[in-house]
């Protein structure tokens, strides 16, 4: 892609070396069917980066974050144990065994939650705005903001062309998840474009079933702070059937980019209206595209087990149409490889599917769209970020090679309670972050 060209850069988390199968996050079927067997943080981050390295050889501009602290020991204090580090860990594993899987979480892995992007073309003051999200309806997730934060900072520091925003107020009427509930929809990267925030519940409203996780007022407060344009803003309610099915974010049945919007029939609680004000936003600047799935083609259960949107939607290099990169379990789904196969011989605007193997996410509620978070960015935001972690070819090498010296092949939570990992943790992370050039946040 041209350097001079504004461009959708993916910022994939870096799986971290505490990667295990907790199996704390209600609501979403593939953590809580796989809660307790082993994983392997070292094959899932190899997954992870070979992913990234794949778009970086296709010629997308492809960034990193890194992951967070863990354990976080600080939470394990506030929750009242004390001592060394291993005071702390042993007492945690024995007193509370549940504080200390969620201290040792990985799930910032998952960068579609880290935050909401609105790029510079939509805001009042014409920069770039990030505002963490607090995760608030999860207790392993909501520790997560204040580091997201600081990395976010580190990152996107040049105040000029960027504004990053600290969480919302950590209560259930701001309830946040990130962009796993937002989509950006525009005729190019670079114009004006419609941004669409989705949400589960109105502030204070009781929900029967699994968690609606995004309230209004948070995607209201965003809005607000961002400086967006309220006649390019939509705010649609996610379907009920969709969230107690096992679609905890928008973005298991939902995913759009540039004018295109790729959903599953059950996606939005009305779906007509949610069409109709697209349309209406969109007015003088694009034609929407919408590609619904059925259910009688793809049943919302399968749609779900497969995460066949929880994909990328991407505009590759040299090709007409636009690609989803779907998991392998999209293909290795019946009903999906088959829709998947009608799409791309239809005339419609994605041409092409292309699969991906990170079981390893996969296997805790997390596809190739939990993995990336979408950032609209002009070229002088390109040269004003942070460089580290603008990957190529031999940045990807240098992290597997910290990968693979340091993150172990086998994981139990209970291994968790091993005084050890601690230090196996902390000496991991501070070897990808010096390769990132991002010491500051040891």
């Amino acid at each position: 892609m041209s350097s001079t060209e504004t461009l959708e850069v993916n910022f994939d988390g870096l799986i971290g070396p505490s990667h295990n199968y907790g199996g704390m996050s209600d609501g979403n079927l593939a953590s809580q069917t796989n809660a307790g067997d082993v994983s392997n943080p070292r094959e899932a981050a190899l997954q992870g980066l070979e992913k990234m390295r794949m778009l970086v050889r296709a010629g997308f501009v492809q960034g990193v974050l890194p992951p967070l602290e863990r354990p976080n020991l600080g939470f394990l204090v506030d929750a009242g144990f004390g001592g060394s580090d291993a005071d702390i860990v042993a007492a945690a594993a024995k007193n509370a065994p549940a504080l200390l899987k969620s201290a040792y979480s990985a799930s910032s892995m998952w960068t579609a939650n880290a935050a909401t992007i609105s790029p510079s073309a939509d805001t009042q003051d014409g920069r770039l705005h990030l505002t963490a999200a607090n995760l608030s309806s999860m207790l392993h997730r909501s520790i997560e903001h204040p580091e997201t934060t600081a990395s976010l900072a580190s990152i996107f520091e040049d105040e000029e062309a960027f504004a990053v925003h600290a969480a919302l107020p950590m209560h259930a009427d701001f309830a946040d998840e990130g962009a796993a509930n937002h989509v950006r929809l525009s005729a190019q990267h670079g114009e004006s474009g419609v941004e669409l925030f989705v949400y589960g519940r109105e502030a204070g409203e009781s929900v029967n079933g699994f968690p609606a996780r995004q309230t209004r007022l948070a995607c209201d407060a965003v809005v607000w702070s961002h400086g967006l344009n309220d006649k390019r803003t939509v705010l649609a309610r996610q379907s009920k059937t969709a969230i107690n099915a096992g679609a905890f974010h928008n973005d298991v049945v939902c995913v759009g980019t540039l004018d295109t919007l790729f959903f599953h029939e059950h996606a939005f609680e009305d779906t007509q209206t949610t069409l109709s004000d697209l349309r209406k936003a969109a007015e003088g600047l694009f034609e929407l595209k919408p590609v619904m799935v059925p259910d009688a083609e793809v049943p919302l259960a399968d749609a779900i087990k497969s995460y066949l949107f929880n994909s990328q939607l991407l505009q590759w290099p040299g090709e007409d149409r636009l690609v989803l990169l779907a998991p392998m379990e999209t293909q290795e789904t019946a009903s999906t490889r088959a829709y998947c196969e009608r799409l791309v011989q239809g005339n419609g605007p994605i041409g092409r599917v292309q699969y991906v193997d990170v079981r390893q996410s996969m296997r805790n509620g997390g596809g190739p769209a939990c993995l990336r978070l979408r950032v609209v960015m002009t070229p002088e935001e390109r040269a004003a970020c942070h460089q580290g972690v603008l990957l190529d070819e031999a940045r990807i090498d240098a992290l597997q090679a910290v990968v693979r010296d340091t993150y172990r092949d086998r994981l139990a939570t209970a291994d968790l309670a091993d005084p050890a990992f601690v230090n196996e943790c902390l000496i991991a992370r501070e070897g990808l972050l010096r390769v990132l050039d991002l010491e500051k946040l040891i």
